[in-house]
């Protein structure tokens, strides 16, 4: 089975009533169109995974981020390959969050987490945000 190794960006902020929020993406496209998910992408050659992941946000929001330390790396079989993603808490440094490649995004407060059908390998990584929320 092919493994795809991709890193995703658990982008944090506080509201107007100071709660922390996260930052998720509906995806626009491809097999899994319609599932949220957390933003990011595919690791290319010779790029480390913080670097991938700036240079994917950049592409994907146009927005520039800082990258944090990572939360997990989510081993994922779906049907067709092995998802192999690399998670990292994400600030925003500039940027207006511009949707390039999502259908839609929202911020979600902790009690919100579980109001977006997430995909399966995004999902096994809710309660360890939740915890760190």
């Amino acid at each position: 089975m092919k493994t795809i190794r991709v890193v995703a960006a658990i982008i944090k902020a506080v509201n107007e009533k100071d709660d922390p929020i996260i930052f998720a993406t509906q995806r626009g496209y491809g097999d899994f169109a319609g599932g949220w998910e957390f933003p990011g992408g595919k690791i290319e050659e010779g790029e480390t995974p913080q670097e991938a992941l700036k240079r994917e946000i950049v592409e994907e929001l146009e927005t520039k981020i800082t990258v944090g330390e990572l939360i997990d790396t989510i081993e994922y079989d779906y049907p067709t390959f092995h998802l192999s993603m690399d998670c990292f808490w994400a600030e925003i440094v500039s940027g207006d969050l511009v949707l390039k490649e999502h259908e839609a995004a929202k911020w979600l407060t902790k009690e919100e987490l579980d109001s977006v059908e997430w995909l399966p390998a995004d999902i096994t990584l809710i309660e360890k945000i939740r915890v760190e929320m």
